[in-house]
């Protein structure tokens, strides 16, 4: 149980794909101009990441070195393309404002990573708990963002043009530091000095 708290904890914070690896940025600063825009690509991204990691870690085996780059790529793009479908056919209007980005899940870095840094080399049950995490990381940081953009727009139109994205993200990155920051401090005041002795 708490193996599984502690990836949580990396994935939604110490180790965000988003915000601490900076990975998948082009999709996070483009479409996050409205909540419900951060919500559908965090569940696309999400789902996507949660599948593709169980593949890659069930088909491991019998993936030769020399290809498995290409083979972990067709596996993202199968899995994006019925995403995409799924989104056309029950969420027309998430998808036609979301555009290009649902297709382009295939290339997004934080999956790709994902795939070769963790699902290559661990069981299928621990690559499936890993895509939840780092994708529900990914997936709070889109709706995050999306939600700040839509609220701040209503008094300075800029959030929804792309340097109101970098501002945002910018804004995001630095709470985070400020709070690890502070805790980090907290944790060196809690441990004690060593005493001195007087001579």
């Amino acid at each position: 149980m708490n193996r599984i708290a502690e990836r949580f904890r990396d994935g939604l914070w110490r180790d965000n794909p988003g915000l601490v690896q900076l990975l998948g940025l082009c999709p996070l600063l483009a479409v996050t101009t409205t909540f419900v825009n951060g919500l559908g690509l965090g569940i696309a991204t999400l789902s996507v990441l949660v599948v593709s990691n169980g593949l890659v870690s069930a088909t491991r085996r019998w993936i030769r070195n020399e290809i498995r780059i290409p083979i972990y790529v067709l596996i993202i793009a199968s899995l994006v393309t019925c995403t995409e479908l799924i989104f056309k056919a029950w969420f027309p209007a998430l998808d036609r404002s979301l555009g290009i980005f649902i297709p382009l899940i295939v290339t997004n870095c934080a999956i790709v990573a994902r795939a070769e840094v963790f699902a290559s080399r661990n069981p299928v049950g621990s690559s499936i708990v890993d895509g939840f995490v780092m994708g529900t990381g990914f997936a709070l940081l889109l709706v995050t963002i999306g939600a700040f953009r839509e609220l701040v727009s209503m008094v300075w139109l800029l959030a929804l043009l792309p340097p109101g994205a970098f501002f945002s993200l910018a804004l995001a990155i630095a709470v985070k530091n400020a709070i690890d920051g502070r805790r980090g401090e907290k944790r060196e005041d809690a441990v004690p000095q060593p005493t001195r002795l007087v001579r």
